[in-house]
């Protein structure tokens, strides 16, 4: 069983916090600096949604040049190997991995060079998937655990009200103990109607 961070709705309160954390950590090293979870909401309450690094990955059985594999109990994307196919978001079943690409240091937006005819302009914003923009390459993006941090994935250290944790296999192992054990000392009450039910239907 691979490692995750889940979220904790009742302690969510949609600050973008970990957004904002995760992007700056990426940037920092040298990564792409969309954030690898976002916030979402409905009239109740509010979770980040991210990468649940699946022990059965798809995105990394779809991926044609071995960019996405599983290290450390975690799945990771090596984004120098993306070519931008983008095979991975469709077939990660949670939306959990996304586009961004960051153009070259030295070349300014909209830049137009005697060369080579002027590009068009960026059509409007649809999603990660369709959008483009011209001279900028797509790199698959999602959440890596920040395994390049000895203090851990940055979101969780970030997180306000610490509805952010990070899941391990020893947590999975007490979870399922626990979920045993209260299942055999539940008291299902009185079984008679039940059975006399069944008698009469057979």
């Amino acid at each position: 069983m691979n490692r995750f961070v889940i979220a904790d709705p009742a302690l969510c309160i949609g600050c973008h916090t970990c957004e904002a954390a995760c992007a700056e950590t990426h940037r920092t090293h040298g990564l792409q600096s969309m954030p690898r979870l976002h916030v979402m909401r409905n009239e109740h309450e509010s979770a980040p949604q991210q990468c649940h690094h699946c022990e059965d990955a798809p995105c990394a059985g779809v991926c044609p040049v071995n960019a996405i594999n599983r290290v450390d109990g975690a799945v990771q994307l090596n984004e120098s190997l993306c070519v931008s196919c983008k095979l991975c978001a469709i077939a990660c079943p949670f939306g959990a991995i996304e586009f961004a690409g960051s153009r070259p240091l030295d070349i300014p937006a909209n830049v137009n060079s005697p060369l080579a005819p002027a590009a068009p302009p960026a059509p409007a914003r649809v999603s990660t998937l369709l959008d483009w923009v011209p001279g900028v390459r797509a790199i698959a993006v999602k959440c890596d655990l920040c395994h390049f941090d000895e203090q851990g994935p940055a979101c969780v250290r970030m997180c306000p009200t610490r509805a952010l944790h990070l899941v391990n296999n020893l947590d999975i192992a007490r979870a399922s103990r626990r979920k045993r054990e209260q299942t055999l000392n539940t008291d299902y009450g009185d079984l008679s109607l039940f059975t006399q039910l069944n008698r009469s239907a057979k």
